[in-house]
């Protein structure tokens, strides 16, 4: 059997946890530079608060309606997310952490145990141990499993935010509710192609013949049929590295001096840097971005990137930091009003895994030199120790007016109990 764990309205509910003032008030998440909404609570849905919705255009809608507007405080929802994962690893070994805020469990060797009970426990714990409200939906397949999340986040009272799909009848009867739309895996695309086919539902996505399935569209999609069926096709997906790491951000206002520019991109750089020591990879290619205010009215429009192909594999902040200001200075173009920047850094491989110069090698220092600054700076929660070309002052120059307090993870923000 497989669970789908879905945290209800996660960022908004990491919010209630510290301040129980926003209970059963609608609440709206901002992206970030505070530009549009990326999550709201039910209270807020109901009010008819678009989502992606510019809160320049709707912050007066906003008000009229009481709606709480906060920042994204990732710190406090990764912390969060943690914590949320840490406790479904105590029910099961296998878990596949799908999205911030959801997650796949598949139950081997629990043949004998009442997954309607099983999936309450899990739920309360969640509940008890962080404030986080979640919904479970238990199922013979991951993708039946989702299934079975909806029908449980659709309908909390009557199946107390657990739904199991354990018989041939529950299978079918849930699948003749969902819309083909909503079902897992199916994107705007393959939705038109099965609605040109007679397919409203999910269940008359299965009625279609296998081999018809695989033939017409693909693998994937049959994969994807076979599990609706209850014969599970997907598995839990191991955990792998990313091939590409990427930092990008809008500006807090235009910048038109090469000096804020290689500034802030030497900044994206060093994030990357320490990104890819994490996974213990390097990268042989840097990616530089740089683009105008697109919506600054009658401004020049301007995007440009650079590539950087590096002579040796290397995860050293200063030789990517390096390497991307002199992508800066072969992209920059004077007399533009510049409002975004972003160093994207791909051609990953082991730190200790690839195929060395002959000619050209990176001054072995660095290595024991990054090892250093990182130990510093996860000891001091914070980036104490920066490179030279960083602004000492700041790491990133973001709008967030609303932001509020990183409860759990900066010890100057936790609450103090008189």
């Amino acid at each position: 059997m497989f669970a789908l764990v879905d945290c209800n309205n996660f960022y908004a509910s990491c919010e209630r946890v510290f301040n129980p003032n926003l209970q059963h008030k609608p609440i709206a998440i901002l992206s970030n530079n505070d530009g549009c909404v990326i999550s709201r609570s039910d209270e807020a849905k109901d009010l008819q608060l678009p989502m992606g919705a510019p809160i320049f255009k709707w912050e007066q809608f906003c008000k009229e309606k009481k709606i709480q507007i906060l920042s994204s405080n990732y710190p406090l929802y990764g912390d969060m997310s943690d914590r949320v994962m840490k406790i479904l690893a105590q029910f099961t070994p296998d878990v596949e952490i799908y999205s911030i805020d959801e997650a796949f469990m598949q139950f081997k060797g629990f043949e004998s145990y009442d997954f309607d009970a099983y999936g309450v426990q899990i739920k309360d714990r969640i509940l008890q141990w962080t404030g986080i409200p979640t919904c479970v939906g238990i199922a013979p397949t991951k993708a039946l499993s989702k299934v079975a999340n909806k029908i449980a986040r659709k309908y909390p009272k009557e199946t107390n935010g657990v739904y199991v799909i354990d018989s041939e009848e529950k299978r079918i009867k849930a699948l003749q509710w969902t819309p083909i739309e909503k079902v897992w895996g199916i994107g705007h695309g393959l939705q038109k192609k099965l609605k040109a086919t007679g397919c409203i539902k999910a269940y008359d996505f299965t009625q279609l013949d296998s081999e018809w399935v695989r033939k017409k569209f693909s693998i994937v999609v049959w994969r994807l049929q076979q599990d609706l069926l209850g014969k599970s096709s997907i598995e839990l997906e191991e955990h792998t590295n990313k091939k590409a790491i990427a930092t990008t951000r809008s500006f807090e206002s235009t910048y038109n001096k090469i000096e804020d520019i290689k500034e802030r991109v030497a900044t994206f750089a060093v994030n990357c840097a320490e990104k890819l020591r994490k996974q213990n990879c390097s990268c042989h290619m840097i990616i530089v971005i740089l683009r105008s205010h697109k919506y600054g009215g009658n401004v020049q429009q301007y995007r440009a990137s650079k590539t950087v192909i590096l002579p040796h594999p290397t995860n050293s902040s200063l030789v990517i930091s390096k390497s991307a200001i002199e992508a800066v200075k072969a992209i920059y173009k004077p007399g533009i009003q510049y409002k975004k920047a972003g160093v994207i850094i791909t051609g990953l491989v082991p730190e200790d895994n690839f195929q060395l110069n002959l000619f050209s090698k990176e001054n072995p220092k660095h290595k024991s030199l990054m090892t250093a600054i990182d130990a510093m700076n996860t000891k001091y929660k914070s980036d104490k120790i920066k490179l030279g070309n960083q602004d000492l002052d700041r790491t990133w120059k973001m709008r967030q007016d609303r932001l509020s307090p990183k409860y759990t993870t900066n010890i100057n923000d936790i609450i103090v109990v008189k």
